[in-house]
């Protein structure tokens, strides 16, 4: 077994400005002279964590974390009232991925990242090869029809079926035909009495599936209001523009990345993104090395996950 790096914090921290009226929260810790490496957090609409610096070798890597726009520590926080996500987009964020390492004055670096940070490295990467040195992606999301309608729409109620209730409770009964544009609807109610717990119901179905077992800080920190807001609204409306991707995208056009290493961890008993999607961009991606975790689920803390994470980080600083 692998254990993470000890805790490190970073030596420099700023609000870039990507325009639109966003400033994007960034970080960067290890070794100022180290080899270059961003991390890609989740949702969309999570935040970067002090323990995905822990993934790296802090005396091998220079390591770049930040907050996608609208969430965490970036601004404005899509909580707030008048928030507007016209400019938050997967294109938008490919570019502030861009404009952040040509602020930092890297030429190319490592790309990790899991769950939408997955597709997000896969999108980005596919449009700037030239500027990924290696890929390390983990629970795989693309965003196809198929993985929402599993996840938001009914499939993977017959897994939890009890938890299925709280998620749909929100709804009205007569639009429960179409969850994701119900909650859209919710979301984006100005009312705080709706769209709170709307937001709460939303967090609380993600948080309590994406762990083989039950991991109540993890869904305490994903209810609390502000976080529950944000991650809903922006996960919600990029799953009502399919991600801005054609369906299948990502997977049709991994072949752009042959000539990138790359690993692929996935639990087997991923819920939340189940171990298809994996598959098959392994399938699209054969020069990858695939690694199915038997006994893990979709988060980045679940056992042996994180374990391959730094096994490949490892690998890949030498």
């Amino acid at each position: 077994m692998r254990e993470m790096y000890p805790e490190i914090e970073p030596h420099e921290t700023g609000l870039l400005d990507v325009g639109d009226g966003q400033q994007i929260y960034y970080e960067v810790s290890g070794n100022p002279d180290g080899k270059p490496a961003v991390y890609l957090h989740g949702g969309p609409g999570g935040a970067s964590s002090a323990g995905q610096r822990r993934v790296f070798d802090p005396a091998r890597y220079r390591i770049v974390l930040f907050d996608q726009r609208g969430c965490g520590r970036s601004l404005p926080h899509a909580s707030a009232p008048e928030a507007d996500l016209s400019t938050n987009t997967t294109w938008h964020l490919v570019a502030d991925i861009e404009a952040l390492r040509s602020h930092l004055g890297v030429d190319a670096w490592l790309v990790c990242g899991g769950s939408w940070g997955s597709a997000l490295g896969l999108a980005y990467a596919q449009k700037h090869p030239d500027r990924v040195t290696e890929l390390v992606l983990r629970g795989i999301f693309t965003l196809r029809r198929s993985e929402l309608d599993w996840f938001y729409e009914g499939g993977a109620a017959n897994v939890y079926p009890d938890l299925w209730e709280g998620y749909v409770a929100p709804v009205p009964e007569d639009q429960r035909g179409r969850l994701v544009e119900a909650y859209s609807r919710l979301l984006n109610d100005p009312d705080p009495a709706v769209h709170v717990p709307a937001a709460t119901a939303w967090a609380r179905w993600e948080s309590s599936t994406i762990t083989l077992l039950p991991d109540e800080d993890l869904i305490g920190h994903f209810t609390e209001d502000a976080f529950a807001v944000a991650f809903a609204r922006i996960e919600n409306h990029y799953f009502m523009n399919d991600g801005w991707f054609t369906d299948g995208q990502l997977i049709a056009d991994a072949a752009r990345l042959k000539d990138i290493p790359g690993v692929i961890i996935q639990g087997r008993y991923d819920m939340c993104t189940p171990a298809r999607t994996a598959w098959d961009l392994h399938r699209a991606w054969p020069e990858a090395d695939l690694q199915i975790i038997p006994t893990a689920g979709h988060a980045f803390t679940e056992p042996g996950i994180l374990d391959a994470i730094v096994v490949a980080t490892d690998r890949f600083a030498r």
